[in-house]
């Protein structure tokens, strides 16, 4: 079975290069690279990546991904960035708290054991309590909140 992680992988490889302008076509894209695709996946995908359907230059739409800080954390959509002594909640614009999660996951911070998204909130259990307060403000800096 392949992994979710590898398809979003090729989409944004597709989205890079401003291949497709309909999910449709990049259902069809994504196929033909070997990975299976419906339009209902591509759209949550789509979403999860932060992608925005935008007009170019010759007047036609497109799918492509915002602009994000160097080290790769969808600065744009974080609001907020709370902790207590065990855990760190991050709060995102509704809607985001996937996408972060994904990126902050595919970013392998160290100290991170994991993280749990819903709509606008992303849990982060750090592997040590110890590492907590450490851990929040790495992530405060990061998300450019601040030490």
């Amino acid at each position: 079975m392949e992994s979710s992680k590898a398809r979003r992988a090729a989409l944004r490889k597709l989205l890079a290069m401003g291949q497709a302008s309909t999910q449709d076509e990049l259902c069809t894209l994504l196929v033909d690279r070997g990975h299976r695709a419906t339009q209902s996946t591509v759209s949550r995908d789509l979403k999860l990546l932060g992608a925005q359907r935008v007009q170019r230059e010759g007047g036609e739409y497109g799918y492509h991904l915002r602009a994000q800080v160097p080290s790769g954390f969808p600065v744009d959509m974080v609001v907020g960035l709370e902790h207590n002594e065990t855990a760190i909640v991050i709060r995102t614009r509704v809607g985001r708290a996937q996408a972060v999660g994904l990126e902050l996951d595919a970013m392998r911070v160290v100290g991170v054991l994991g993280t749990l998204a819903g709509d606008d909130t992303v849990l982060v259990i750090p592997r040590a309590v110890a590492q907590t307060m450490e851990l929040a403000k790495r992530l405060r800096e990061m998300i450019g909140l601040g030490g």
